[in-house]
């Protein structure tokens, strides 16, 4: 297990959204709703992590939560958000496109199968 803690800036927008900067990572993120928000930064910063250990970069130091401010705006406030990359690793979800033959499309969108399922199970299987 590899636990990352890091500050967030938590600011409220007029329209009910949530603005998210990550001071140690120069990037930010928003939510429609402070849960949403809430959410959106851990999978920022889990998303953010991963690509750092891929790339063998070093990660940031955590700055210590009492010396980050967020009274850049009004309301604005601190919050520590922790993410496991191994976790987060293993619930990141990759796009593929794949080709079938226009029959089993057929069949198979009439029976309600998930094509996305299907394939998980199957390369499951073969994986081990």
């Amino acid at each position: 297990m590899k636990k990352y803690v890091y500050p967030a800036c938590f600011y409220p927008e007029e329209n009910g959204q949530y603005s998210v900067i990550f001071p140690d990572f120069g990037g930010a993120t928003y939510g429609n709703s402070l849960t949403d928000a809430m959410d959106m930064a851990a999978d920022y910063l889990g998303g953010t992590i991963v690509d750092y250990l891929d790339e063998n970069e070093a990660l940031p130091a955590s700055t210590d939560i009492k010396e980050v401010k967020a009274d850049e705006y009004p309301n604005g406030f601190v919050s520590l958000i922790a993410v496991d990359a191994d976790e987060y690793r293993l619930q990141k979800s990759v796009k593929k496109t794949l080709t079938i033959p226009a029959w089993l499309d057929r069949e198979a969108t009439k029976r309600h199968i998930n094509f996305s399922a299907v394939l998980q199970d199957a390369l499951k299987s073969i994986i081990g």
